[in-house]
Parts: C-alpha cells; structure tokens; sequence
C-alpha cells in the first residue's frame, strides 16, 4: 500500500511557488547564455547529477524510509539508473567537445 503524504495547504503553496520560481529562472538564466556556450554549461551541469546519486542510494536504502521499503527500493533503484546515465552522458559529452579543440597534428 503506498503510504499517502500529508501536506497542509502553506506547505503546497510553498512548494508549488519554489516549483513556479526555478522554473522560470532556469529559462532566464539559459536564455541569456550564448548559443556556443550551451554545450559546455549542459555537460557541467549534468555532472552535477551526482548529488543525485548520492540521493537515490539513501532513497534505494529500505532500512531508512517509514512507508513501503519495497517502493522506495524500486523508485530509488530508478533513480540511481537514470542519474548515472546523466553523469556518464554529461562527462561523454565534455569529453567529445574537449576533442574538438585539441591539434591533430600531435
């Protein structure tokens, strides 16, 4: 059975202003990055998933969590999979466009 999650009313409209908020700073901030830099600040970026990682382990962990250990289990597991193929994917692509700056000749 998955354990229902209680939240009052400030709490939702707390997380949906947070939500709105990133949202619309996120498209700020990449709009004004220029079209050659966009390469780079995405694979930073997606190194950063990591954090995630470190997440999806405490999540994948079912000793820790109160509700259904078999469900935060499986999303965690999920979760671990999908971040570290935004890692691996992140540092591939800085290493493709590092290439592409280094002298053929040596």
């Amino acid at each position: 059975m998955i354990a229902m999650i209680e939240m009052t009313l400030g709490a939702l409209i707390a997380s949906v202003t947070v939500l709105v908020l990133s949202i619309f700073l996120g498209f700020e901030l990449i709009s004004k990055v220029p079209p050659t830099l966009h390469t780079p600040l995405m694979s930073g970026a997606n190194a950063i998933s990591g954090i995630t990682i470190v997440g999806a382990l405490f999540a994948a962990n079912s000793e820790l969590s109160g509700g259904s250990t078999t469900l935060a289990a499986v999303f965690g597991f999920v979760a671990l999979v999908l971040a570290t193929i935004n890692v691996v994917g992140g540092f591939m692509v800085t290493g493709r466009m590092l290439a592409m700056f280094q002298r053929k000749g040596k």
